[in-house]
C-alpha cells in the first residue's frame, strides 16, 4: 500500500482503510493504537476490516490519538457516514473574516520586515510590502497566482539566482519539505518535492561550505538586484495551534529577521525612504 494518499473524496474509501492508513503512517500496531486509545486490540480489528461499525466518538478518540490534522479528520469522518467536525472555508470567505484580520495585521505588524502566510501546501495566502519588494524584477510568470512559495524559491527563473548561499538554502527547504510530506501522506507534497528537486542543484560539498557560517540557524542570503549588497535573514514559522478550522489548521506565517546590522538598517533605511 502506499504510503501517501491523494485528497480524493472521503467517500472512495472505507473508515478502516483511512485508519489503516494512518496507523501504518504513525507506524503503530493495532495493539500499540488500541492500548494508547483505551479499546481492544479486537474491536480496532474488527474496524479495520469492516466487521464493526464504529461510533462518532470511538473515530473522535482514535484520531486524537494518532494525531490526524483536522482536514484527516473530516475524512476519517465522511468515511464513516458521519458529517465533518471542522469547519472548511477557503480563506477569503466571510466567515473567515477575522482570521484575515488577524493574519494581515501580524504580517503588517512585521514591517520593516518580510512576512507571508502560506497553506499546508506552501500556496502563498498573504505577504506583506517587504515581502513583495524583494520580489521585484522576478519573472511575471512566476508570481501568477496560484504561487508556491518553494517553487518560487528554488525555480531557475525564480528567487534561485539570488540566494547566496542556495545549495544550504535549498537543502533546507527539501528537508522541511520531505518531514512535512512525510507526516501527512499528501501526495501533491511528494509531487512538489519531486519536482523541487529535479531542479539545477549545486554539488554536495557546497551544501557543508555554506553551512559554516557563526548563526544557530540557516540564514537566507539574498543578493539586491544590480547590486553588491547582500540581505541576510533568519526566519520564524507561526502555527495556529488551537485551530478548529481545517483552513487556520493548515496556515502558516513565515516572519524574516534580520540576521546582522547591516541587513536592519538597510530595511530600515528603505522603510524611511518609503515614508509620506
Amino acid at each position: 500500500m502506499s504510503q501517501y494518499i491523494q485528497r480524493s473524496r472521503p467517500s472512495d474509501t472505507t473508515v478502516g482503510h483511512v485508519l489503516r492508513e494512518w496507523r501504518e503512517r504513525r507506524r503503530l500496531s493495532q495493539m500499540n493504537l488500541a492500548l494508547d486509545a483505551g479499546i481492544s486490540t479486537r474491536h480496532l480489528s474488527f474496524v479495520e476490516s469492516g466487521r464493526s461499525s464504529p461510533s462518532r466518538d470511538l473515530l473522535t478518540r482514535l484520531a486524537e490519538t494518532l494525531a490526524m490534522p483536522l482536514r484527516a479528520q473530516n475524512r476519517l469522518m465522511l468515511s464513516a457516514g458521519y458529517a465533518p467536525i471542522h469547519a472548511d472555508h477557503d480563506f477569503d470567505a466571510a466567515e473567515m473574516a477575522h482570521v484575515r484580520t488577524t493574519v494581515e495585521a501580524v504580517l503588517e505588524a512585521q514591517m520593516p520586515f518580510p512576512a507571508l502566510a502560506v497553506d499546508s501546501r506552501w500556496t502563498l495566502v498573504r505577504a506583506n510590502q517587504a515581502t513583495m519588494d524583494l520580489l521585484t524584477g522576478i519573472n511575471v510568470e512566476m508570481l501568477s497566482p496560484p504561487l508556491n512559495v518553494l517553487r518560487l524559491s528554488l525555480h531557475p527563473q525564480g528567487l534561485a539566482s539570488r540566494i547566496v548561499n542556495f545549495a544550504a538554502w535549498r537543502h533546507h527547504l527539501l528537508d522541511r519539505l520531505q518531514v512535512q510530506m512525510t507526516s501527512s501522506g499528501d501526495s501533491v507534497l511528494v509531487d512538489l518535492h519531486k519536482e523541487l528537486a529535479s531542479y539545477p542543484s549545486p554539488p554536495p560539498q557546497k551544501i557543508e561550505e555554506e553551512r559554516s557560517h557563526p548563526l544557530v540557524a540557516v540564514p537566507l542570503e539574498l543578493r539586491v538586484p544590480d547590486s553588491d549588497v547582500v540581505l541576510r535573514f533568519i526566519s520564524t514559522t507561526t502555527m495556529f495551534s488551537t485551530a478548529t478550522s481545517v483552513t487556520l489548521s493548515e496556515l502558516a506565517l513565515e516572519c524574516f529577521y534580520p540576521a546582522d546590522a547591516d541587513t536592519r538598517a538597510a530595511l530600515l533605511q528603505q522603510e524611511i525612504k518609503g515614508a509620506p
